[in-house]
């Protein structure tokens, strides 16, 4: 049996598919320096232009792809707000029971037959859109990102190990050694995207491994900084401690010197890599 394929709608369904790709692509963070508020703002906007071009089509079967690529914008909408800004579960049940209903109301009112737009008034709407996002946009570039300063402390002493710790290792002390502020000065929720810091041991050590782990106490799940806010955290260190010590020991903390510089003191070597990071 031959089968009967439509190529036109093929291609449609195609273009639909890729427009799915490209929006979630979008909501990756991955491009467009924006923030979490303005892309959700624009992917709202974009649902409802589609919807009203979707209205005011006659040809052919682009009516359905465009209210096709208006329901998708508002699928990944909806779930880029329950993503980004974690309203619970109360929050994300109201948000689906009022996406059903708005839904369900949009496809009664087309099925009633609601008046078609001029072509002209369409015009005017997704002007009125495009006018509207254009704003947006522009209040986010100005606004400004979020900013990072990392601080180290001049030094870090560490105390001499306790009595009963094992002697064939070299046990590790977590020590605060500087802090991570993140500043967002924009009224828009934003990606938090802490620098990614690293360091090592140089100068003098009783350690025979030069590598210290370095972390800040920032919480597993925490991604986003909430509008006009600073937020600080702890940078601490995976610092040895040679068993056979009865003394603390004191060692200096410097950023941005490799490993390969030479001290005359023991010295924790600090590395920022602040990377590209995205809203």
């Amino acid at each position: 049996m031959r089968l009967a394929i439509d190529s036109g709608k093929l291609l449609y369904a195609l273009g639909v598919l890729f427009a799915a790709a490209a929006l979630l692509y979008f909501v990756r963070d991955v491009v467009f320096d924006l923030s979490i508020t303005v892309k959700a703002a624009l992917l709202l906007l974009g649902f409802v232009a589609l919807f009203v071009a979707g209205v005011a089509l006659e040809r052919d079967v682009l009516d359905v792809v465009a209210f096709a690529l208006s329901g998708v914008t508002y699928v990944v909408f909806a779930g880029y707000v329950v993503v980004r800004y974690s309203p619970g579960e109360t929050g994300t049940f109201l948000l689906l029971a009022a996406s059903a209903g708005l839904f369900v109301g949009l496809g009664y009112a087309l099925r009633a037959g609601i008046p078609t737009p001029s072509r002209q008034t369409a015009a005017v709407a997704l002007g009125g859109l495009l006018v509207v996002s254009g704003v947006l946009v522009g209040a986010d570039a100005l606004s400004g990102g979020v900013t990072y300063e990392v601080q180290t402390n001049g030094s870090v002493t560490v105390p001499a190990p306790e009595a009963g710790e094992s002697q064939d290792r070299y046990p590790y002390i977590e020590a605060e050694i500087g802090a991570v502020t993140a500043s967002n000065p924009s009224p828009f929720l934003r990606a938090l995207d802490l620098p990614s810091l690293s360091g090592c041991l140089v100068g003098p050590t009783d350690h025979p491994q030069d590598s210290v782990y370095v972390d800040t106490d920032i919480q597993w799940d925490e991604d986003t900084i909430g509008a006009s806010t600073t937020k600080s955290y702890a940078v601490t260190a995976e610092l040895p401690i040679d068993p056979n010590r009865t003394e603390p020991k004191t060692y200096a903390v410097e950023r941005d010197i490799d490993c390969s510089a030479e001290r005359s003191e023991p010295t924790i070597a600090i590395q920022v890599d602040e990377g590209d990071t995205l809203d």
